[in-house]
This record gives C-alpha cells, structure tokens and sequence, in this order.
C-alpha cells in the first residue's frame, strides 16, 4: 500500500502496537521516554499547610544535588561524574553506569524564600517540605468623590 509522504513511514505503528507483557521494561521506556532512567521521577502531596515532594535520585550523593529558587520556579538538578582514573588495570568491555546531568523545576510561586524551603536527602529520595503561603491580596480599588 502507498501512503502518501506527508504521514511519515509509521503512520500505523501507532494503531497496532499492542504492548508486550514480556518485556516490561520496554513499558517502562514507553511510559517516560527513551531516557528513563535519566528523568526524576516525583511524587507531590498536598496537605493542609504544605506539600511534600519526593523525588527519585538513585545513585547520586547529596553533594552532586543542588537546589536554587529564582522568581517563583524551584529547580533541582543532580550532576554525576564517573570517575576516569588511569590507574585502573584492564579494558572495559560494558559499562552502564550513568554520567551526566539531569535537572527539573518546579512553579512553587514567589512568596516562598529559601529559608522556608525544607529539605533533606537519605536512601536515594531527595525529600522537600514547602509550605503553602497566602499570595500578598491586591488592595482593592477605591473610588475618590470629587467635590
């Protein structure tokens, strides 16, 4: 059958690509992409005067983890460097271990300080408290009488 260009080669690769039980973590790639074991997975909850987030970061130390807070958006990013020592003997023939850098942010809104923010890092679970502030109220606008 001939399809035209403009659909691509995979136009129905979408319709009949049934999941395969078999292979489960080709369903893990399929839920986050091709690089998910690179993503931050989180989980946020809502409570009555804070969130907790939990974000996933196995593998790293605290010290490669860094927080910032910059106009309202908190960004958690975590840099990893393997160690290319020389002095090793032998070739290496695989190696699956990740080096890089991934980071993520986060709109937590502009009343927030750095000081508010409470976090801490055990077990590979990088654990943040953020408390839930009221946004200054706008004053409302008064009419002036002229007399």
């Amino acid at each position: 059958m001939l399809v035209p260009s403009i659909f691509g080669e995979k136009l129905f690769d979408d319709w009949f690509d049934f999941p395969d039980f078999r292979d489960l973590d080709r369903a893990e790639r399929k839920l986050y992409g091709r690089h998910a074991e690179r993503q931050m997975k989180t989980d946020v909850r809502d409570h009555d005067d804070h969130y907790e987030v939990d974000i996933d970061l196995p593998g790293f130390k605290k010290e490669e983890i860094k927080l910032e807070l910059n106009q309202g958006y908190l960004t958690v990013s975590a840099e990893k460097a393997l160690d290319q020592d020389e002095n090793k003997k032998g070739k290496v023939i695989r190696q699956e271990r990740y080096s890089g850098a991934m980071s993520r942010s986060f709109y937590v809104g502009e009343e927030l300080t750095e000081e508010d923010i409470k976090a801490s890092f055990e077990h590979g679970v990088l654990h943040l408290i953020l408390p839930k502030k009221e946004a200054p109220k706008v004053p409302e606008k008064k009419t002036i009488m002229i007399e």
